[in-house]
């Protein structure tokens, strides 16, 4: 690569026809500078290299459909199930949220890292999506956070990603026809029917993503929301409670609100059995976000039948799917899912609408829970099941994100709610 410098008396003669014979008092020098790769050849061919990047990846879908896109990030070859997400901000939150295991997030946002990354807003220790799809990489940043760019912070972390494809008809062909399995690969050797025979040959449902992004072993989690963030401080000086974790892919903020509201947080593995909890004396208990198919994940459904009805409890996304399993509801896959920060919800006990950030394939089906639990959030957009409580039990559950991480901030309240049935139950006992 070699920089090219312009030395430019004045802009208005850039492109003129004539240069400048003199140069004046009001003359004003700039320096324009372009990194292109302007004297390097293709030995095979003797021809330059074009200095821009070419097609070099593809995306398969098991539909039968190719396209042709350009890549960054990793490089080689990668399945996954393809979600479109319709958040408008947030892309960093978003790749590391363990929620996406598994998955190709194509963002409908067409323009992607123009804030490049920063290492605050982590969801996770690491990215554990399969790839990103975009319309249009940003190749400069504009932010004073930025700590990297974003292809360089997915190279490290072995993501693959393509740009420059469509992903508004790519998009609409998910809306139709439903979420589906891919291959993203920058590898000529292989042919088309190869990589659709990949996508034919693997699914999503029935794995257990769960094992693969939980944590090892128990720890405390102590940070809380730092000030420059935080938005609420209702309801925080009170009597502190122990909250016990079940990490099934559990976003940080998610923690980070709890301690804000005064918990103490302990955050344990997903196989950590029941009894062991129990003996911890929490106060409640959280069940997580995270990846995949509850009904792949018996042992999870297991844990929180054995804890019901022993403390209050509070489930977020998985954690509620499998709540509505551990009280004899069913769960089903959605056609897509719900994968953004702008789905509408109402909360059917005030009447009030949220705007929510969402990322899941399953719910619940309200129509299979037995009588006593309440249905008591609604998404607007499709009419699903989007919360449950079941007062006997000291349940509460939502199907959605509501730690605003990447936002918005409407449902924050309901960590102030589960505060206070941890209180309540406590003075009752």
């Amino acid at each position: 690569m070699k920089a090219v410098e312009l030395l430019v008396t004045n802009p208005s003669t850039l492109f003129a026809s004539k240069s400048p014979t003199h140069l004046t008092k009001s003359s004003r020098f700039f320096t324009i500078r372009s990194s292109l790769p302007l004297s390097s050849h293709d030995a095979s061919t003797g021809l330059a290299e074009r200095p821009w990047n070419t097609s070099d990846a593809r995306l398969v879908l098991e539909d039968g459909s190719v396209w042709r896109a350009k890549s960054f990030g990793a490089s080689g070859t990668q399945l996954g199930e393809v979600v479109f997400n319709t958040s408008l901000t947030g892309y960093q939150e978003i790749l590391t949220d363990p929620s996406y295991a598994g998955q190709f997030v194509l963002m409908t946002n067409p323009h992607i890292g123009n804030t490049g990354v920063n290492f605050d807003d982590e969801e996770s220790r690491e990215c554990f999506l399969a790839g990103l799809v975009i319309r249009s990489l940003s190749r400069s940043t504009s932010n004073w956070r930025c700590a990297q760019m974003l292809g360089d912070y997915l190279a490290e972390r072995n993501i693959m990603g393509i740009y420059d494809v469509d992903t508004r008809a790519i998009t609409r062909r998910l809306r139709q026809d439903g979420s589906l399995i891919g291959v993203l690969s920058t590898e000529e050797t292989k042919t088309d029917e190869e990589l659709l025979e990949m996508s034919r040959s693997w699914d999503i449902v029935g794995v257990d993503l769960i094992s693969g992004v939980s944590c090892k072993a128990p720890y405390e989690w102590v940070d809380k929301t730092k000030s420059d963030w935080e938005f609420n401080s209702n309801g925080k000086d009170g009597e502190p409670f122990h909250v016990i974790a079940y990490d099934f892919g559990i976003k940080h903020n998610i923690l980070r609100r709890l301690a804000s509201y005064g918990c103490k947080v302990t955050v344990i593995p997903s196989t950590w059995p029941a009894s062991e909890t129990l003996k911890m004396k929490p106060d409640g208990v959280l069940f997580s976000n995270g990846p995949g198919d509850p009904s792949a994940v018996p042992y999870a459904v297991e844990t929180v039948k054995e804890i019901l009805g022993k403390v209050p409890v509070f489930g977020i996304c998985m954690g509620h799917q499998l709540l509505g399993q551990a009280l004899g509801g069913k769960t089903f896959k959605m056609k897509f899912g719900h994968h953004g920060g702008n789905h509408p919800v109402r909360n059917l006990q005030t009447g009030r609408v949220e705007i929510s950030a969402q990322n899941h394939n399953y719910a619940v089906d309200p129509a299979s829970l037995p009588d006593g639990v309440k249905v008591t959030h609604v998404n607007l957009n499709d009419g699903s099941c989007a919360g449950l409580a079941y007062p006997a039990l000291n349940i509460m559950s939502l199907q959605y994100h509501p730690e605003a991480s990447p936002g918005p901030h409407d449902s924050d309240c309901v960590f102030e709610e589960f505060v206070k049935l941890m209180k309540s139950v406590k003075q009752n006992a």
